[in-house]
Parts: C-alpha cells; sequence; structure tokens
C-alpha cells in the first residue's frame, strides 16, 4: 500500500542515508551545490555493509530509516549507497511519493573518459551482482573492457575511521593493483565509503589514472528534481546538518564530524533502556 505524503514547503529538509558514514561523501557535494538547504543524514552503521546483504534486508532497512527521515521532516530522500539504490530504489518510490534520488556506478563516465579501453570498477559485492550494474554494463560496456573488484572488508576500515592505516592501504593495493595490471586507466570508486580513501587509491594507481565517482552527479541531479517540483529552498543563510548515527563505537561522533568537514550536529539514535536503536 502507498504512502501518500503531502507535499512539503521548499524550507523542509533534505535526507540523506547510507549503510554507514559513505554516504557523507555525497552529502558533502550536496552541500557543496546547496548551500542553504539543511541536510538531514542517517548513517546507518550498525547494519554497514550492506553489500553482502539480501535484497529484501536492503529494502527494509532502506524503507525504515526513509520513515525515519521523513519523520524529521524530510522533503526528499538521497539513498547515497549504490547497494541500496540497486536493491530497493523502486521499492521506495513505489511506496514514498517524494523525490527519491539514487545512485549508480559511473561506468557511463568512465567509458568516455577511458583512453586505453579499459575500465576498472571498484565496488561491494551486492552492487556488481545487482541487476542494475548489469544494465550498465549492457548499455555502455559494450566498447570497453570492465575489470570488476568486490573490495570485501574496505567498508569496514573505513566505518573505523582507519582511512590511511596500513591495513587499508594493503587492502586498496591488493584490490587496485590487478586492474592496473589489466590496463586500467580509469577506475569507478563504485561505493560511497571509497571517495574517503581516494587518495590511497590514487597513490597505488598513479597520477595517470582517472578516478571517477558519482556525488556530484548525484548533487546535480537532487537540485534539478528539487527545482521541476518547486522545493528548493529560498533560505538565504547557510544550510544546517544534522546527523543520526547507530553505531555502538564511542568514536563514530567524531569520525562522522571529521568527514562532513563542517560543524554539525551528530545525534545516537538510543531506545527507552538507552541502548542504541534497532532502527
Amino acid at each position: 500500500m502507498s504512502a501518500h505524503l503531502p507535499k512539503e514547503s521548499a524550507s523542509a529538509a533534505i535526507g540523506v542515508f547510507d549503510s554507514g558514514v559513505g554516504g557523507l561523501s555525497v552529502l558533502r557535494h550536496i552541500r557543496g551545490l546547496l548551500p542553504h538547504e539543511n541536510l538531514l543524514y542517517f548513517a546507518d552503521s550498525r547494519h554497514a555493509p550492506y553489500g553482502a546483504k539480501s535484497q529484501a534486508y536492503i529494502i527494509d532497512r532502506s524503507r525504515e530509516i526513509t520513515h525515519f527521515l521523513l519523520a524529521q521532516g524530510a522533503k526528499a530522500i538521497v539513498v547515497a549507497c549504490n547497494t541500496a539504490t540497486a536493491a530497493a530504489i523502486h521499492a521506495l518510490r513505489q511506496e514514498f511519493h517524494i523525490p527519491i534520488i539514487g545512485m549508480e556506478p559511473a561506468v557511463k563516465p568512465a567509458a568516455a573518459a577511458t583512453r586505453s579501453g579499459v575500465v576498472g570498477v571498484l565496488a561491494t559485492t551486492g552492487t556488481l551482482q545487482s541487476a542494475q550494474f548489469a544494465a550498465l554494463l549492457e548499455n555502455y560496456g559494450k566498447n570497453i573492457k570492465v575489470e570488476t573488484q568486490a573490495c570485501v572488508g574496505l567498508v569496514e576500515c573505513i566505518e573505523r575511521g582507519d582511512l590511511s592505516a596500513g591495513a587499508t592501504r594493503a587492502l586498496v593495493a591488493q584490490y587496485v593493483i590487478p586492474l592496473m595490471e589489466a590496463g586500467a586507466d580509469t577506475i569507478v570508486l563504485g561505493c560511497t565509503h571509497y571517495p574517503f580513501v581516494k587518495p590511497l587509491i590514487a597513490e597505488i594507481a598513479g597520477e595517470e589514472v582517472v578516478l571517477i565517482d558519482t556525488g556530484s552527479a548525484v548533487a546535480r541531479q537532487l537540485r534539478h528534481r528539487l527545482q521541476e517540483d518547486g522545493l528548493l529552498s529560498e533560505n538565504r543563510l547557510q544550510g544546517t546538518t544534522i546527523c543520526w548515527s547507530n553505531s555502538p563505537e564511542k568514536e563514530a561522533q567524531q569520525l562522522i564530524k571529521h568527514l562532513v568537514g563542517e560543524d554539525v550536529v551528530v545525534e545516537v539514535v538510543l531506545d527507552e533502556a538507552g541502548q542504541i536503536e534497532g532502527i
């Protein structure tokens, strides 16, 4: 049964979520393009990563978090996760009658950018095995060679804030070097967590390799949809950012503030007993 939601005013906030802190890389692009919008972010770190979860599980998580963000007054939702977009975007759009913007690995721009004809894709297992990714390869990968790499364990490193640790560097090398050996001159960062280790990826891949993610394209699409629906904020002050996390780690709040790169409010979602909430 569809939820017929009332049209929110332009002054309402934009809701963004991911399976943890990765979607903050997208939120930063949104803030840069839409400085006057108020932003809400939910880090579903307790359930990260989504990459190995079933489609039904991801749909359930995405639906719960969308309900949560709508209860906080969101006028639009950005699913800042490639895996959640592939698994749940259609279900969300059927249920919620507001703008819902998703992600997809940047195969199309990578195909246009490559000089060697070989494109590497770093992503989670869930994204690489999705029908959405198969469709991208069918549409844009016909005249190039696409080398994929499932980056098992890398999301967890980023969730811990280990952005330059030795173990993280070793994982990045393990996943990037085979792409280089296959001749890739363009690498798609097919998970929103990966831009936070972009310096490591660039160091290992070399300066000649082009790294592409879709955060800026998602921000532009969001602006277009809000403008189309008359929902762009008329506020001329700097927008606020409020984040929620269900991570049991004490360092989670500091990590979010560090990754956002601005002064933000970070709240931990707790239940009545003071424990981390199930949402």
